[in-house]
Formats: C-alpha cells, structure tokens, sequence
C-alpha cells in the first residue's frame, strides 16, 4: 500500500461520500487529517471513527475567513500541511436557459472559489517546507460536456485550468498540483437515497466498465497523486470512470452492421 506517514493532509467535503473515503484511506495510510464539511453532525462521527489522526473542523470552503481559521487549527493540531485534496462540490441540472444567475454564483462559489482559496492558504506553508500536495477533484464532466449541467459542467472545466496553472506556476517551488476526474461514483450526490441499480445506470450512460465506480476508487487516485509515488507528476488529470471518457459501449441491441463509424 502506498504509505503517508509523518503527512498531515486537509480533505474538503470529507462528512460523507468521496471525501469520507479519502480521508479514511489516507488515515490507514499513515496521514494525520483535517476534515472539513459544513455537515458538522457526520463530520464529527467520521473524524471520532478514524481516531487520534483525524480532527473535525466545520467550515464554507467559500469563505476567506473559514480557511483561515481551517489553516490555523491544523497547524495547531499538528504542526504542518503537506496535502490539501479539494472535494468540496455542490452538483447542479439546469440548462443554460434555466440557471438562475444567482444558483450559477452559488456553484461558482463552491466549486471553484473554495478549491481557490484552499490552495492561497495552504501555499505559504508548503512553500516554507519546500513541498505539498494539490489534489483537485474536478469531474468526467471537467473533461467533456454534458446536456443539462451548464453550471456545475463550467465549474469542473475551471478547476481543471486552475489546476494545470498553479502546477505550472510553482511545480518548481516543490508543490505538485493534480486533478482527479470521477465519473459515475455511488456516492450522495449521484444516489442520494442509496437504491440507485449500478448495473442499469452503468447500462443506460454506456460506460465500459458496466458498473458504477466507488468512493474508494477515487480516494485511490487521490492517495496516489498524494504520495511521493506521484513525485514527477503535477499538472496532470486522471479520469476515474471506467472508461467513460475513453468512448461509450454500443448497446448490445445495435445490430453490428448498422454502426456508422467516422
């Protein structure tokens, strides 16, 4: 297993789902982490269930003053900040037509401003220690379009940019900077109520593995990117989506003499 020993990460959106998952995943692997929700009931129990390695602090990743403090109580607790993974992201269905200026500012501000003012915060620390480790969870969706999610599809496309330019920027200042790409992944925000059959939803978006992925596959992609595994990689993006963003599967009812090909 890829180890973090002697690391102390901050994890966003950690109360549940792919944030949950990371943040337990880099505890087993040796991590002392910072979760951070505006869920503090589910934050809290997950940070109690890790143990010792792990501190809850209730934040708006949207806020300045919020990251401040974030940064503040982590350097308290344990003395440094090596890895900030930006998972923190609201999700949205309406068509250009239909956002509302106001939801697509709420979105923006999210998804986009709060991985924003994670990375101001965290870099005069990572530059002092002369490393660090951005993981920023973008989408399938920061790599392709999508009919219907003109806002939350903007808001992975900038992180996307936001990634490759901070990696750019300070690649040679010993911080890496990467993005990770899910795609259809069991978690909240795809089944809220967990009844969501896997197999048909795998079915009806033509993805090629025939199954929807799991928190943990992502927050394995993110260990990696994390780790001195990854140490000449930065800027880069990795998709977790079984394939998706590499083509569809042809459904088994096309008859394989009707498919046009370019």
């Amino acid at each position: 297993m890829i180890r973090l020993d002697g690391k102390v990460a901050i994890v966003t959106g950690a109360a549940r789902g792919q944030g949950e998952a990371t943040a337990r995943l880099f505890a087993q692997a040796g991590a002392r982490v910072v979760l951070t929700d505006r869920l503090e009931k589910e934050g809290r129990k997950v940070a109690a269930e890790i143990g010792a390695a792990a501190r809850f602090i209730v934040a708006d990743v949207s806020s300045e003053e919020a990251w401040a403090v974030l940064v503040r109580e982590t350097l308290s607790a344990f003395g440094r900040i090596d890895i900030l993974v930006n998972n923190a992201a609201i999700s949205d269905h309406h068509g250009a037509a239909e956002l509302e200026k106001a939801r697509f500012e709420t979105i923006l501000a999210v998804n986009v401003v709060g991985p924003f003012l994670g990375i101001q915060a965290v870099l005069p620390h990572m530059l002092a220690q002369g490393r660090g480790a951005i993981v920023n969870i973008s989408s399938v969706n920061g790599l392709r379009g999508n009919a219907g999610m003109v806002g939350y599809d903007s808001s992975k496309w900038a992180l996307r940019g936001m990634t490759k330019s901070v990696a750019v920027e300070y690649g040679g200042r010993g911080i890496r900077v990467n993005s990770v790409h899910p795609g259809a992944i069991r978690t909240p925000m795809l089944d809220p109520a967990g009844t969501v059959d896997g197999a048909l939803l795998s079915h009806m978006l033509r993805i090629p593995a025939a199954r929807v992925g799991e928190p943990e596959e992502v927050a394995q992609a993110s260990l990696f990117l994390a780790s001195d595994a990854a140490s000449y990689i930065n800027g880069a993006e990795l998709a977790v989506d079984g394939g998706w963003t590499a083509g569809l599967v042809v459904p088994d009812e096309i008859d394989p003499a009707t498919r046009v090909s370019n």
